[in-house]
């Protein structure tokens, strides 16, 4: 199954598209695959053109899209060896379209189009391959023989891609697509129901433990008694016990005037 891990949502959604799109709707003379490991590799049978050197070929090749696509052009390379001045012995295609030429507007069929057509009308004053460049500028003839021999040699009919593999592979990346979408759909709404739930701050105090927990455990929760408020209830007078210093009070002061009254009768 294919991957999206190297391109953005937004442009997976739009190369599922354009794969359908090619599959039900072939371009001329291509056919088209995808890598079912990874989305932004593109692989697509060429037929050579009629009339030119290539007719009766196919030609395998694919496009490498990168992370930042489709604001940078895709990489393209021939996989099947053929003998043309704007295909390098790697493979790798010179072709303005993915140079300086590219837009972002351009879509794959446009693309493989545009490479297919040059085999029909190859540019040797911009060759990668010098010798294919030169041969065809000195002597279309031997060119041209050369490059039936290698088209003869390599370019045989390819195993076909497997029948709407293309409307598979989208198919599942629009499901997977979907259920990473309800994923995280699904991990809002969790996180939507935990803001709604008030959290206790780690600052916040501790509160007692539950029932049938350990004593000094909800003691310490609780957090220390001092003393003072201890001692300070332990030694507040009780009502009774004023009453009782008052009542001696008077008691003592009464006996003190009758002592004097009883001194001053005896001086008389």
């Amino acid at each position: 199954m294919a991957t999206n891990e190297n391109l953005p949502p937004n442009v997976i959604k739009q190369l599922a598209k354009e794969l359908k799109n090619l599959d039900e709707s072939p371009a001329e003379g291509i056919k088209v695959g995808v890598n079912d490991d990874d989305f932004s590799i593109i692989y697509a049978d060429i037929e050579g053109p009629a009339g030119t050197p290539y007719e009766n070929g196919v030609f395998r090749m694919k496009l490498l899209l990168s992370h930042d696509f489709p604001h940078s052009p895709p990489r393209g390379y021939f996989l099947t060896r053929i003998f043309h001045p704007n295909i390098a012995s790697n493979g790798e295609i010179c072709v303005n379209t993915l140079k300086k030429d590219w837009n972002p507007s351009l879509g794959l069929r446009h693309v493989l189009t545009v490479v297919r057509c040059l085999l029909i009308e190859p540019f040797p004053e911009s060759a990668l391959n010098e010798q294919a460049g030169k041969m065809l500028l000195e002597n279309y003839e031997e060119y041209a023989r050369h490059a039936r021999i290698y088209t003869g040699i390599h370019a045989k009919p390819k195993p076909k891609f497997k029948s709407g593999a293309i409307s598979e592979s989208t198919t599942a990346l629009n499901v997977d697509q979907s259920n990473t979408s309800v994923l995280n759909n699904g991990d809002q709404k969790n996180a939507a129901v935990s803001a709604a739930v008030p959290l206790q701050s780690p600052l916040a105090p501790c509160t007692m433990a539950s029932k049938g927990g350990n004593s000094q455990d909800q003691l310490a929760a609780v957090g220390p008694i001092h003393e003072t408020e201890v001692s300070g209830s332990a030694a507040a007078p009780t009502t009774s016990t004023l009453k009782k210093d008052v009542g001696l009070s008077k008691v003592q002061a009464v006996k003190k005037k009758m002592d004097a009254r009883k001194k001053s009768l005896k001086r008389l």
